[in-house]
Parts: structure tokens; C-alpha cells; sequence
């Protein structure tokens, strides 16, 4: 892949948009995998795995097309492990602990709604690689959607303690939801050449899609106490920088190493 085939628009904005979409997806796979032998069944130990392991897929796709708009010869393993938290521009929403199960699927069906909208239109992008990723990506999203929000509804609908769990990581996690949707200028650059997503249309049929699931897992939808911002730009909670921390261990203690 080469972001050299992409129409002529700012190689430092199709670097800055392809980073914020394949860090959404490389910190989430981060925080999915910390269930890996901790799910509540071997069943859903396999699927969150197996959604993880997508994720991870959307993130190289999107971190190699990144480097070589870039042009500073930074591959997609420079990229993820050898920058800083202030470095990353995903959304605040994914870096979000798991807390208990309850709070991953409702993370995971937000995060999931926003991702199949917005690869849904990605497909129609000016650029054939980044409409690629996007027709492969909705394709992945639908099924993580569809499996984050049968779990919201069960547990909604579900027994007191569940109802009660999922009520408590929906309010938690609803001031993290607009940031989703609040564009800047890379991105209005980006969506004036065709090449990227208004973000901002898609807030709509984001919160007709979020109420129909809230109204069958009787839930309500929450005011947000606060709005959190700066995902985009670098600014990010304490919980990155502790899962960057085990993420990069690794490679940074041994670089150069070859398996």
C-alpha cells in the first residue's frame, strides 16, 4: 500500500487522518486483549480475541499507509512503538479501562456504531487505499457491532445487577461520545478533496442506531457530566500512558530485534 496513489491533497493530512483511525483501532486491540483467558466463557474469551485481532488488522492497513504518506521512512512497527502518548490521536473512548464486562461491551458497541458509520462512507473515498480499508473494515465492524450490542441488550434487559452494571458504564462512558464526532480543519481539508469522512454528519444516524439498542435493552440515554477533547491532538487521560507502557515494553527494551 502507498499513499502515493491518493489524490493530490496534503500528504501531512492523509498521514495525520490514516494515524487517527489506526490508533482507535491499535489502542482498542490493546485493551481487548487484556481479556484473553479473563472473559466471562471460553466462547466470548475466542471473540473478543478474534475482534481484537480485526482491529489490529485495520491498524497496520492504517498506521503503514500513514508512514509512507509520512515519507520518513517510519513503518507501522516505528509507528506504534516508538511514539510517546502525546504522539497517539485516537479517541479518548478506546483508551478507556475495561473495568468489568458490562463497560467493555458498552464501550465496545459505541466505539463499533461510530466505526461501521464511518467506514460505511470511507468506501467512498477519493483515495483507493483508504476506500479499501473501508470496504474491508465495515464488513468487520458489523460484526463487532452486532456482537457488542446483543451483549448491551441482554445486560440492559437482563437482572438487576446486570441492568444496574450497564446503566453505571453508560453514564461513565457517554462524555467520551462527542469527541467522536467534533472534526477540525485536517479533517475539513480531507472531506473538502474527497479523500476522508465528516464526522460531524454522521452524529444522527450515530444516535438513531445508539436509542433503537437503549430502547430495547431498557436503557436510557445519559446527559454527559463533562465532554472529553483532545484525543485528536494528543491530550489523553492517564489510562494511555500505562497501556502504551505494557504495550511497548517489549520492543523497546530489545530494538532492532528480529524474530
Amino acid at each position: 500500500m502507498t499513499a502515493a496513489t491518493g489524490p493530490a491533497v496534503g500528504a501531512a493530512d492523509r498521514c495525520a487522518y490514516a494515524l487517527r483511525l489506526g490508533d482507535d483501532a491499535l489502542v482498542l486491540a490493546q485493551r481487548l486483549t487484556e481479556w484473553s483467558a479473563h472473559a466471562p466463557t471460553l466462547e466470548e474469551d475466542l471473540a473478543l480475541e478474534n475482534i481484537a485481532l480485526d482491529l489490529l488488522g485495520q491498524a497496520r492497513h492504517l498506521l503503514t499507509y500513514a508512514g509512507a504518506a509520512e515519507g520518513q521512512g517510519r513503518d507501522e512497527d516505528r509507528l506504534a512503538y516508538w511514539r510517546d502518548d502525546g504522539e497517539f490521536c485516537n479517541l479518548q473512548l478506546v483508551e478507556q479501562p475495561n473495568g468489568d464486562f458490562a463497560a467493555t461491551m458498552v464501550r465496545q458497541w459505541l466505539f463499533s456504531t461510530y466505526q461501521r458509520l464511518l467506514y460505511l462512507a470511507l468506501r467512498a473515498s477519493a483515495d483507493p487505499d483508504l476506500s479499501a480499508i473501508g470496504e474491508r473494515g465495515a464488513k468487520e465492524a458489523a460484526y463487532h457491532l452486532d456482537h457488542a450490542a446483543n451483549w448491551v441488550r441482554r445486560l440492559g434487559d437482563g437482572t438487576e445487577e446486570s441492568h444496574r452494571r450497564t446503566e453505571a458504564a453508560l453514564l461513565g462512558l457517554w462524555p467520551f461520545v462527542a469527541e467522536m464526532f467534533s472534526g477540525d480543519a485536517v479533517e475539513a481539508r480531507l472531506v473538502a478533496a474527497g479523500v476522508a469522512v465528516d464526522g460531524r454528519a454522521l452524529r444522527p444516524a450515530f444516535d438513531a442506531a445508539v436509542d433503537a439498542v437503549l430502547a430495547e435493552a431498557t436503557l436510557s440515554r445519559p446527559e454527559a457530566a463533562f465532554t472529553a477533547r483532545g484525543g485528536r491532538s494528543g491530550h489523553h487521560t492517564e489510562h494511555l500512558g500505562h497501556l502504551l507502557a505494557e504495550m511497548q515494553h517489549l520492543h523497546r527494551s530489545h530494538p532492532g530485534a528480529s524474530w
